[in-house]
């Protein structure tokens, strides 16, 4: 077992169940430090130490640091972009504040590593569509992506300014059958499964030629911990990494799905989440992180389908 005392921050959200529970089989149960303004998730129940956390109260995240020797935080506590654009002002304050407030902990207590997550919500409409390079026109369009090239820039200039190792990876929409969909715009992606199965139908949200890139959880968790693993000289990206698995429409998610459920259907009723949808690439290029820390993903769109369902079916008892 590794010796760090790892703090993760917003530990009950989408990625951050998935992720507490690999990184408790990694460096051992009581190393890693749960954390949410939530009430603790059902899958972190028993599994390690659990803390109700404030990310925005400065001091007593700080006082938490110190008080459990913690060497590396994960601050995965952030408002997504649909939810976003209902308060702006709001996602900005707490995606901002956050990272701040960690990132200057870090600096005063010498921490280790730092992991904070981007997204490919910082790509905009004049950035290219189709294998979206590293880097590239970032003119993000909804708070969100705002937000999150704002921190990338910020986790950039801790590095190079204070020497800390912080790390960030550019998710694109992330599939999970153990957490609920967080409030982002390629959530139709989660939620048709569990329509597919509970309905038999779905009514989905964006046009059904609509292109995002996607990442089922696994490889997501798999990448996370791989990137902050990987030797400090081996990151050559401070900002943050592309990553890529695979990219499809929703038409194409609904053929796949009906590939187990013959009967399955889908309409369509685009709505303000078209228009976020239609601002980001259609698939991204992230031979950087190939490259540097040796990244390549193990789901394509009918595997993941596959073990989506097997496991929805078992978590419903059908």
């Amino acid at each position: 077992m590794k010796k760090d005392k790892i703090l993760v921050i917003g530990a009950c959200g989408q990625i951050g169940v998935e992720l507490t529970l690999a990184l408790r089989k990694m460096y051992g149960d009581g190393n890693v430090v749960a954390s949410d303004l939530r009430e603790e998730h059902e899958l972190l129940k028993g599994t390690g130490p659990y803390v109700s956390l404030d990310v925005m109260n400065k001091e007593m995240l700080h006082v938490l640091v110190i008080r459990h020797n913690i060497t590396q935080i994960y601050l995965l506590a952030a408002i997504l972009s649909a939810t976003g654009e209902k308060n702006p002002l709001l996602a900005w304050h707490i995606n901002m504040a956050s990272l701040l407030n960690v990132l200057d902990i870090a600096k005063e207590e010498g921490l280790d590593k730092i992991y904070w997550p981007s997204s490919i919500a910082v790509f905009g409409p004049d950035s290219p569509k189709r294998e979206t390079p590293q880097h590239t026109v970032i003119e993000p369009t909804t708070i969100y992506g705002i937000s999150k090239f704002a921190g990338e820039r910020w986790c950039e200039y801790y590095n190079t300014r204070y020497g800390i190792d912080v790390r960030s990876l550019r998710y694109p929409g992330l599939i999970s059958y153990k957490s609920a969909p967080g409030g982002g715009t390629t959530d139709y992606a989660v939620e048709i499964y569990h329509d597919a199965l509970e309905e038999g139908s779905y009514k989905c949200f964006l046009k059904e030629d609509t292109y995002l890139p996607m990442m089922y959880m696994p490889d997501a968790i798999r990448a996370t911990i791989e990137l902050m693993e990987a030797e400090s000289a081996r990151i050559g990206v401070r900002s943050a990494y592309n990553l890529s698995a695979m990219s499809f429409s929703p038409k194409e998610i609904s053929a796949a799905i009906k590939e187990h459920i013959p009967t399955f259907t889908i309409s369509y009723e685009p709505d303000y989440r078209q228009q976020i949808a239609d601002g980001w690439p259609q698939s991204i290029d992230d031979e950087l992180a190939a490259k540097h820390w040796g990244w390549k993903p193990e789901f394509d769109l009918q595997k993941m389908t596959a073990d989506m369902l097997k496991n929805l079916k078992l978590q419903k008892g059908m």
